[in-house]
Order: C-alpha cells, then structure tokens, then sequence
C-alpha cells in the first residue's frame, strides 16, 4: 500500500517508479479522489462548527426565552448536509484505498530494469555442476528409488500432486527437519507453527488479495488455505505497534503450501516442479526502515547457507523490475542447479517490502522515548523449498548405479544413511 501524503508531495517521482515496472500513471487520478475527499472532511468539518455554535446560539435563546425555532431550522439543515458529506467523504475514502491497493509496490533504486526474468541480473555462483554425462530427472529417479508416485496421487487429487513414500519420503522430511534447525539454532530465527487457513484481512496484508484471488484455495468456511508462511507469519504484527527494541523479529515454519498455480496451465506439468501443495520451510524478517536492506542481504545469506550445506550448485539473480511480485521493493532469487533439466531453476526467493505490507495491515513500531510511531518493514523468503530441494538432492546426488548419494548435512537425519538404493519393482 501507498502513503497517499508522498504521493501528494512527488507525483512526478511515483509515476516515474511506475513506469519502470512498465504501468501507466496513477498519480493524477490518484490525487483526484484525494482532493475531493480531502474537500468533503473540510467542508464537514466547517458545518460541524457552524452546528456547534448554532447550538450554542440556541441554547442561550431558550434561556432568554426567545424564540430559536429559525436557529433550530438551521441545526437540523446542517445535520442532513453533514450526513451527505459524510457519506461522500466515506466512499471518496473507500475509493481512494481501493485505487491504492490496487497498485504495486515501487521498485528500489538499485533494482535493475527489464520487461521480465530474461532481463533479471545474475550477481554470483556457487559450486561447480557435476559431470553425469546424460542425467536422469527426478521423477524418473524417484520410481527407481520406490518413492514417488504420481499416478496414485492423479487418482486420488488429480492432476500437479503426489505421493512420496521410503525413502524419498524420509529424505523430504529430512530436509525440512535439518532446515528448521540451522535456521533456529544457527541463524536465530523463531520457529513457528503458525495456522494453515488464514481470513481475508490476513491475506489482503500480504498483498495476495485481491489481486492473486485466483492463484489460491477458498474453503467454505470463507478462509484460505496458506499460499506460503509468509501470510500468517507476517500477519503475527498486524494492527500492533511493536517496540523498536525488540526488533528485528526473525521466524521461520515449516508448512504445507496450496496454490492453483493458476497461471502456469501447461508449464513444468511433469514431475514435482509445480505442484498445488508443497512443503516450504520460510523465513520472515520485521525490521525498521533503516535496518531493512542490511536484513535483506542477511536473509539472503541465510538461505544459501542451506543450499552450500546440501553441496547443491545454485547462482544468486536479482530479479529486474519486470519480474517484481506485487508487494515487492526488491528480490533475488536462488536458482539451484537441476541437471536433469540442464538449468538452474528457482529454489528461493528473498524479498523485501520495505512498509508496503505494513502499511496494508497497520504494523508500526516506537523507538523508545518516541511518541510518534512509524511503518515496520517487512521481509520474507524460502528457507528454502523443501520439494525442489528433494529434486535437486536426487539429480545432483544420483549415481551410475541408479543410487543417490546423499549430502553430509543430511545423514544425521536419515538414521545415518549416506545413499538411497533403487527398489526392484
């Protein structure tokens, strides 16, 4: 959400940020329903002291015993005009806010411009892809290993789910377990088991309402299913003033995920790349503005942590202004190496809000000895996808005899197993 006040203070500097996610100008219908609401709050407030001291008027006439009926006329006149003004400063006020959360978030400066993803800046790499001559992918090394099954999840939910069992399902768990740890104890961040079915001011915070509506699960009860943790973790401050003190919050949870991916009819339908449900381990980061784009960085660090411990090759991308999410300032992404689809695909996306969703679920803090108070800032990002994860695990670790050496980080976790061995079918 927008300060409508900066807005009113720069126009020109907000349509230029617009322009570079390649929108159109808003600012001057924008500053229309400001004016006219702006107008209507002015003129209430004038008849409000009109009415104010008519009534005074009236009450020193009734005491002198004259007659006030003329006053009288005039107190109930301006009650009706008040009522009207009121009314239209309401919906001046509902339109502008509507108009307001429409539009996303400005781009940082030092994000680089672009139309979309092929514009987006590769900034460095990690880890040397190995050389497995002609790789199989992870769908077709998950039935050799007895542990994927798409065709039972089809008849059971359809299409984009699936059933994971053995081993692969030890190793899905695994990694979401070694993920909440380093997160916890090494990086310092909470874990939360936050609820999986949120409301709509919830979802409306985050920015996934109304614009992403159609990307998520409705249940009948009128709440919806988690896109990601980010929405109830981040919503753990809305509508609160938080100490400047305690700050920054760091949280992390691992969760089940639901989306209809309703915007990927026909990509990546094959195997577990995009699936309607998925575990995700997430970090969400509430800061000060001054301390955010140092939080960013942090984050960002935090999550390749996880991909070097896994031994997985990845390379980090600053998303141009083309590729920007709704709510976002700026983003990198982690892409981590798939070598059965010979690229790098998203495991982590690192964002930062800046007051964007704060602004849209009133989360503020108060520096000590302060009276005022100001918008948190707000970050999250994957800690990281536990599927994908699984994906690269498998491609990255499978072997000439059909086996998959599992990263050192992970054998803790698997009751000391280093390799997953193919099932005779």
């Amino acid at each position: 959400m927008h300060d409508i006040r900066a807005i009113r203070d720069d126009p020109a500097a907000f349509d230029a940020a617009l322009a570079r996610r390649g929108l159109q100008s808003e600012a001057a219908a924008l500053l229309n329903l400001d004016t006219k609401r702006r107008a209507a709050v002015s003129e209430l407030q004038e008849l409000q002291q009109r009415r104010n001291e008519a009534s005074r008027q009236v009450g020193t006439l009734k005491r002198e015993g004259k007659d006030a009926t003329a006053l009288l006329e005039e107190v109930s006149a301006l009650k009706n005009e008040m009522g009207r003004l009121e009314e239209e400063a309401r919906r001046f006020e509902e339109a502008l806010n509507q108009h307001l959360a429409s539009i996303p978030n400005t781009p940082g400066e030092d994000v680089p411009d672009g139309e979309d993803d092929s514009d987006n800046v590769e900034l460095r790499r990690w880890g040397e892809p190995a050389e497995l001559g002609e790789p199989a992918q992870h769908a077709d090394i998950g039935a050799a290993l007895g542990g994927m099954d798409f065709e039972t999840a089809a008849r059971i939910s359809g299409s984009r789910f699936v059933v994971l069992k053995g081993q692969v399902a030890r190793l899905a768990r695994a990694l979401g377990e070694f993920m909440i740890d380093m997160h916890t104890t090494e990086h310092g961040y909470t874990e939360v088991a936050p609820p999986l079915l949120v409301r709509d001011p919830a979802m409306f915070g985050t920015g996934q309402l109304p614009k992403m509506a159609e990307d998520a699960f409705r249940t009948n009860s009128d709440h919806w299913l988690i896109p990601t943790s980010e929405v109830p973790l981040t919503n753990m401050v809305a509508e609160s003033i938080v100490d400047a003190e305690t700050l920054p919050l760091r949280m992390t949870a691992k969760t089940p995920c639901f989306r209809l991916e309703a915007g990927a009819a026909g990509k990546d339908t094959a195997g577990m790349i995009r699936q309607h449900q998925f575990d995700k381990v997430e970090l969400v980061s509430i800061t000060t503005p001054d301390r955010s784009a140092e939080e960013h960085e942090r984050m960002v660090g935090c999550a390749e942590a996880v991909l070097q411990r896994l031994e997985l090759p990845y390379r980090v991308v600053v998303l141009s202004t083309g590729d920007l999410g709704f709510c976002m300032h700026k983003t990198y992404d982690l892409e981590v190496w798939l070598p059965g689809q010979d690229a790098y695909r998203e495991i982590s996306s690192c964002s930062n809000a800046g007051a964007f969703q704060a602004r849209r679920m009133n989360a503020r803090f108060r520096a000590a000895g302060d009276k005022a108070t100001r918008f948190l800032h707000t970050l999250n990002g994957s800690g990281v996808a536990i599927g994908r994860a699984l994906i690269a695990v498998l491609e990255n670790g499978q072997q000439p005899d059909g086996s998959v050496h599992l990263p050192a980080a992970l054998v803790p976790y698997m009751a000391g197993r280093d390799r997953l061995e193919p099932q005779d079918n």
